[in-house]
């Protein structure tokens, strides 16, 4: 590299993660937090795909859409958290160019597939509340699965768009990402390129992903609550409602730490690090906890599951 720093991206060999700036007593403490929330994650998530999975009264487009977020949120914080776990015991930090471009693509690609999906699930409550007798017809398990495999087909193609744009970038001397894990804005920082025209198309890349998605998820849920308004009874009103609180919550802290993250100044790359640490492990946590906790039929599937087991034995 010389003096001359790095002039082109395909001289770059690797990078360091710098990860948290905290003292080196605390890295054991922030490993035991990033291991415990990763163990929830995977229990959580391979726990819900299993109940949705064996039981056969959860074969409905509702469920058929969960088990999918709970696969998407599964593997998006298995792309982030081994590394970062490794990383606190590591001198160096490292990560290799490709395993960089790897992190970066498989996240990008999980997260945007996780908001065209959140979207869908949107379109599944508002038929089933607002057009409950045409409930079967629409959301035929054809329509599902069009859904779902475009939610990951908009996922592959923005995340090839933001992986390549990102590493065609020339990178300076430095090679030590202000973060832990690899992701675009910390990159940015690294590129001695004119970044004008990389944020234009970023920018666009973002709006035409999130503006639709969350236009979806308003426009149903505004005819929703017109819906549920117009139900005389009390009993009726709540039963429609708790259908779309967990997901609604889903919604929430997912886009919440999303929007904290990139609204957050480059200035304070702390305070990115933690709200990206909130939708990359603590969301994924969160989910099914969400959905289990407060839906009947998941509760119900479970005590089945448990009952079963305990007749076995």
């Amino acid at each position: 590299m010389g003096d001359r720093g790095i002039s082109n991206h395909s001289e770059v060999t690797d990078f360091t993660l710098v990860g948290f700036k905290v003292r080196p007593e605390l890295h054991i403490l922030l490993f035991l937090l990033f291991l415990s929330v990763y163990a929830m994650v995977l229990l959580g998530n391979v726990g819900m795909m299993a109940i949705i999975m064996t039981d056969p009264r959860l074969n409905t487009p509702m469920y058929f859409f969960l088990g999918n977020l709970s696969f998407i949120d599964l593997f998006y914080s298995s792309v982030i958290a081994p590394k970062a776990m490794i990383n606190f015991w590591s001198k160096s930090k490292s990560i290799s160019f490709s395993g960089c471009v790897a992190q970066l693509f498989l996240f990008a690609f999980f997260i945007v597939t996780e908001g065209f999906l959140l979207s869908a699930m949107a379109y599944d409550r508002f038929i089933a509340i607002c057009n409950p007798l045409l409930y079967s017809v629409q959301m035929s398990t054809r329509l599902c699965t069009q859904l779902v495999a475009g939610s990951y087909f908009c996922g592959c193609i923005t995340s090839v768009l933001q992986t390549s744009m990102t590493f065609t970038l020339s990178f300076c001397s430095s090679r030590a990402i202000d973060h832990f894990y690899c992701d675009a804005r910390p990159l940015q920082r690294l590129s001695c390129s004119d970044l004008f025209v990389y944020k234009m198309i970023s920018f666009f890349l973002s709006s035409i992903i999130i503006l639709p998605t969350i236009i979806v998820i308003i426009v149903s849920y505004m005819y929703i609550v017109s819906t549920v308004l117009k139900i005389h009874s009390t009993e009726g009103r709540k039963k429609a409602f708790s259908t779309c609180s967990s997901h609604l919550g889903v919604v929430s802290v997912l886009y919440g730490a999303v929007f904290f993250m990139y609204l957050t100044p480059d200035r304070f790359p702390e305070l990115s690090k933690v709200a990206s640490l909130c939708y990359t492990l603590v969301t994924p946590m969160l989910n099914p906890l969400i959905y289990s906790l407060r839906n009947k039929d998941v509760k119900d599937a479970l005590k089945r599951i448990l009952e079963k087991k305990n007749t076995i034995l």
